[in-house]
């Protein structure tokens, strides 16, 4: 009896071990980005609101477009990956988002969204050639791009934190 519940309990761990490294890349990207992201919303959160408008020089976004242009990406590369954003979405009328509340929330929504659906890309697929506009890459480039992108801009809010005299929260 022991040695029959022994051997069950070892081919279902196989099993889910082998489900686990099915979704290897997929889960270690969606971690990476998952840090990421908490950190771009804890600057955001950080802001007051009168610094949302605020610009290194002009032509250059200001915290809030920045912080738009991180959301409406998420919900870009995904659509090109074959996710389009829910419903009542409108990727191109992000930019017109205003007061720190509604871009934070705008923000934290194309979070959830690009996490789901990284998810959602099977790894038989991760070859897949996908044309993103920009440039032509697999599958796994355009998951790469997602958390790359969200690094580059968490970069670009901290510089502008610390222009600002806002110390990034996880740096107190």
């Amino acid at each position: 009896m022991k040695m029959k519940f022994l051997t069950v309990c070892l081919i279902g761990l196989s099993y889910f071990g082998m489900q686990a490294q099915d979704n290897l890349a997929q889960t270690t990207i969606q971690a990476v980005l998952q840090g990421n992201q908490g950190q771009v919303v804890a600057l955001a959160e950080a802001f007051s609101e009168e610094q949302y408008d605020w610009r290194p020089t002009e032509g250059v976004n200001s915290v809030s477009e920045a912080l738009l242009h991180v959301a409406a990406a998420n919900y870009y590369l995904a659509s090109k990956m074959g996710f389009p954003p829910p419903e009542g979405v409108d990727m191109m009328g992000l930019s017109k988002i205003t007061g720190k509340e509604n871009v934070i929330a705008a923000l934290k929504a194309s979070n959830e969204f690009v996490l789901a659906t990284i998810m959602k890309v099977e790894t038989a697929k991760l070859n897949e050639e996908v044309d993103f506009g920009f440039a032509k890459m697999n599958m796994m480039g355009g998951l790469l791009a997602m958390m790359e992108h969200n690094g580059e801009h968490k970069g670009q809010l901290i510089a502008y934190a610390r222009s600002n005299g806002v110390v990034p929260p996880w740096s107190k």
